[in-house]
């Protein structure tokens, strides 16, 4: 009697037919049907396979339990069924796990204490125990990995939502091949048939960590897997799959939505899902594993054996022992090579055939020995590195060593290799290289014996072949310049006479014809009764160093030299200044009108600039009141000051008005100087009506002093001098009364590094006013309160009104 159930029959044709769709009738529409009933045909055939598959298991068990025969066993299990009303396909699974009594089992068992102990309905969906156990005969079955895949999808992994699934074997190499796939679109296996080692993707990182790996959306995480394109936010979990410590490839599954955290009913489906592949990746009889208590070398062991014993380093030929249940629980020496070396000195016999373990139990813990050797039998991905510390436990002695250590496997073995590394050598080898970059070359000579002994160092400073004689000190002259030949005799005095520590520098005259710049340093050995007995010391070739003492003296004497021309030109240019403008100068007399000025020179002598003033009684009984700066310092601005200063003095006596002395003074300083700008400004002061007419080119107004106020004058347009070829400048008039104080300045008095001009004119005007009795006094104030940082020289004039 048979049972229909989903399982034997997922889908009919009429069932996958959309209801209203239109069958194409050309040619290519037929061959589309054709084919999708085919592929619907054959997955009916394959789950039909799998439930008969489980049912004859069922049956074995039936035969075994009631010793009887196949066709009685059949008729059993039917009439069994029957009377359960459950499929044959259950009631198979059922006698399955009572009589395995394995991981499937106990899931199986674990849903069916959760369930609420209803009888499910004719069509329900087919149990967990009844999924795993077709799940299993259908991968058992399998006659490849691919098949396998097809089986885990249909029966187990759909009914929990997957849409895919991908089963990868691990290489030797740690690289990752397809072996299985089942779900993804056409052509996405044929990209991921390989991945080479090193390349990071989600199947990769369960390998590396030997642990599962969930991921809820693929989106967010940056590793590249099979599938991902087609979905994008889907969620995946991706287990290691292995046996005996050993992992054999990874089950990576796939679902079209984000994947929140699985229930642990769930996760321990997906782990005995992933026992099974591990059989179905077997491709090839595993090698020979040993059990706790024999173990026989395998074909593939021995020619490991003779391997190691062909290398120089010491190395150890380990194979797994696991337990009862399959677990790796440590390793046993098989063989110990020829060349083994202990670092706690014991011999070879001592370390054969012991657990690993128990001959290095330091291994576990500080320097992760045993961890890496579990980690590479593990995944095949071998281990190296460099100065690992290596303890062993002799008694109640621990004792170490420093070694560089390779681990890696061999079939079902692993290969451990160490090279314990000499202190003594390995400090040798940096004094070698320290010697090369510092160009050094050690000697020792015997003064009994005459033999004398160089490294290879020395030979290349003295340019002579390595198999050439070594030159003694004695020689030493021969082969250096002869203005040195005193310096060396002193030397060879000092140390061989003496029996000092010495040093001198020579010039090498060397058999390439390079002459190089030479340090010895010589140091006797004297035995206890003060004789001396040889000598040795070092030289180093010293010529960058002697050719760099040579250019910095050679720059500091140019230094020297430019210090000097500068020194001479701030002279110079101090001489010139104070001789136009002395820093104090007696008052201009004029009727009506008192008149001060000062000049600050700048505390730098390389800071002495063009700032100058001008206080004047022109033939017209006018007064002309100027003051000006001159960009840049140095002895091209004071030459440049003088200029336009002289040039202002002639060109006042014209009898033009302040503006248009500015614009002639702008064509004395664009065309009759080279590239001179400077800021000025011009007032002109008429005793009969005492009024000021006043221009500026660019430079900060004056300041009036009337009463309890100082403020600034209207400021008025014009540029710099010498900027343009031609150009007009504003004038302005201003009617002074008696007590009033004017102000005209340089920058030099307000400027400062950290603020603003405006800032610094306003801190003027609160220091200027009021205006004082004395005004030779005020502008000595108006100096010593200064608030300007800039080190800047300063010009200032003071005009009062009587």
């Amino acid at each position: 009697m048979t049972t229909s159930h989903p399982l034997e029959d997922p889908a009919s044709p009429e069932d996958r037919q959309v209801p209203g769709a239109r069958v194409e009738s050309t040619g290519v529409g037929r061959l589309a049907a054709t084919v999708e009933r085919l592929r619907g045909e054959i997955l009916a055939a394959q789950a039909a396979a799998d439930g008969r598959a489980l049912i004859e298991l069922a049956k074995g068990v039936l035969i075994e339990r009631l010793r009887c025969g196949p066709t009685m066993a059949a008729q059993q299990l039917a009439s069994l069924a029957e009377e359960a009303g459950v499929s044959q396909l259950e009631l198979a699974a059922d006698i399955v796990n009572q009589s395995s009594q394995d991981q499937l089992t106990e899931i199986a068992a674990g849903f069916a204490s959760q369930a609420n102990g209803e009888e499910p309905p004719e069509q329900a969906e087919p149990s967990v125990g009844v999924r795993l156990r077709a799940a299993e005969s259908g991968a058992l079955a399998a006659g490849d990995t691919q098949a396998a895949a097809q089986s885990l999808l249909a029966h187990a992994l759909t009914p929990l939502g997957a849409c895919a699934v991908a089963v990868w074997s691990a290489g030797t190499d740690a690289s990752l091949a397809l072996a299985g796939h089942a779900g993804f679109a056409e052509g996405e296996a044929g990209r991921w048939r390989y991945v080479p080692p090193g390349v990071s993707t989600l199947a990769r990182r369960a390998l590396t960590e030997r642990q599962p790996v969930h991921v809820t959306d693929m989106s967010a995480e940056g590793l590249p897997s099979i599938g991902r394109a087609g979905h994008p936010r889907g969620g995946r979990i991706a287990l290691p799959v292995g046996t005996g410590g050993r992992v054999n490839g990874v089950l990576e599954i796939c679902w079209p939505n984000p994947l929140e955290p699985q229930p642990p009913q769930i996760l321990r489906q997906i782990e005995a899902l992933a026992e099974l592949c591990a059989h179905t990746l077997e491709s090839r009889p595993a090698p020979a594993v040993p059990s706790a208590d024999t173990w026989l070398p395998t074909p593939d062991l021995a020619e490991l054996v003779e391997l190691a014993e062909g290398l120089y380093d010491p190395a150890l030929v380990l194979v797994p022992q696991l337990d009862a249940d399959g677990r790796l629980t440590d390793f046993r020496v098989h063989h110990v090579n020829s060349s083994f070396v202990d670092p706690a000195g014991r011999p070879r016999s001592a370390v054969h055939g012991a657990l690993l373990l128990e001959a290095y139990p330091m291994a576990v813990g500080g320097s992760e020995l045993f961890e890496r050797i579990e980690r590479v039998y593990a995944t095949g991905e071998p281990f190296r590195t460099r100065r690992m510390t290596l303890t062993a436990l002799v008694g109640q002695v621990s004792l170490a060593a420093v070694a560089d250590i390779s681990v890696s496997r061999q079939g079902g073995c692993v290969l451990l290799i160490w090279r314990i590394q000499d202190e003594a050598a390995r400090l040798a080898h940096l004094l070698q290289h320290a010697q090369r970059l510092g160009r050094i070359g050690g000697f020792e000579e015997n003064l009994t014996t005459g033999e004398v002994t160089w490294n290879d160092q020395l030979f290349d400073l003295y340019g002579r072949p390595h198999d050439a004689s070594p030159v003694p000190l004695e020689a030493l002259t021969s082969y250096a310049h002869v203005d040195d030949a005193t310096t060396i005799r002193r030397f060879l005095r000092t140390v061989l006479h003496h029996r000092r520590s010495a040093s001198a520098a020579f010039r090498l005259e060397r058999p390439d014809g390079v002459t190089r710049h030479m340090r010895v340093i010589a140091e006797p050995v004297l035995d206890a009764d003060g004789r001396l007995l040889s000598v040795r010391g070092a030289y180093q070739d010293i010529s960058s160093q002697h050719w760099t003492e040579v250019a910095l003296a050679a720059t500091r004497d140019q230094l020297a030299h430019t210090e000097q021309q500068a020194a001479e030109s701030n002279r110079l240019t101090l001489q010139l200044q104070h001789a136009i403008m002395p820093p104090t100068e007696a008052p201009l007399s004029s009727p009506g009108l008192q008149i001060a000025v000062r000049y600050r020179p700048a505390e730098s002598d390389s800071m002495v600039g063009g700032d100058w003033y001008d206080a004047v009684t022109l033939p017209s009984k006018q007064i002309m009141l100027c003051v000006g700066d001159v960009a840049g310092h140095g002895i091209q601005a004071a030459t440049s000051m003088v200029v336009l200063r002289n040039a202002m003095r002639g060109l006042a006596v014209t009898g033009a008005g302040p503006a248009q002395l500015l614009s002639w003074l702008n064509i004395v300083a664009h065309h009759l100087t080279t590239q001179v700008t400077a800021t000025a400004v011009c007032g002109l002061y008429d005793p009969e009506r005492h009024t000021l007419r006043w221009a500026r080119a660019g430079h900060l107004p004056p300041v009036l002093l009337r009463g309890q106020q100082a403020t600034p004058l209207p400021p008025v347009g014009g540029i710099l001098l010498g900027a343009l070829a031609d150009t007009d400048y504003e004038e302005q008039e201003l009617r002074l009364e008696p007590g009033d104080t004017l102000l005209m300045y340089t920058d030099g008095l307000v400027e400062r590094r950290d603020e603003a001009v405006q800032d610094s004119l306003a801190r003027l005007l609160t220091t200027a006013g009021p205006a004082a009795t004395n005004l030779e006094q005020q502008l000595d104030g108006l100096l010593t309160h200064s608030a300007s940082d800039t080190d800047d020289d300063t010009c200032l004039i003071g005009v009062r009104v009587m």
